[in-house]
C-alpha cells in the first residue's frame, strides 16, 4: 500500500544526532530500505521534518521503520495511506 511517512524531530535531539552523525545515518538507511517514490525534508513548526512516500508491503513494517526514529531521535512518527491520481480514479469507478 502506498504510504506517506512523516517524521518530526525535536530540535535538541536533532542537534545532538546531527553532531554525532546518527541523523544522517538514519536518513540514508531509510532511503536505501524504503526506496521511496518521493522524499522531502523541511522545517515544520520549528522542527526538522521529513516525508517519505513508499510502498508498505506489510503492516509489520510500521514498528521496524518507526522504532529507530523513536529510540534515536525522540521523533514523532506518523503513517498515512495515500493515493496517486491513478489510484483515486480506480477507487472512484465503483462509487
Amino acid at each position: 500500500m502506498r504510504t506517506l511517512l512523516r517524521i518530526t524531530v525535536p530540535v535538541e535531539a536533532g542537534n545532538i544526532a546531527i553532531r554525532d552523525g546518527r541523523l544522517q545515518k538514519l536518513i540514508a538507511s531509510n532511503l536505501e530500505t524504503l526506496k521511496p517514490e518521493a522524499a522531502y525534508f523541511y522545517p515544520e513548526r520549528g522542527q526538522r521534518s521529513a516525508i517519505f512516500v513508499f510502498d508498505m508491503k506489510d503492516s509489520s513494517e510500521i514498528a521496524k521503520i518507526a522504532e529507530p526514529f523513536f529510540l534515536e531521535l525522540n521523533a514523532t512518527v506518523e503513517y498515512f495511506p495515500v493515493m496517486n491520481p491513478d489510484d483515486l480514479t480506480k477507487g472512484l469507478q465503483g462509487a
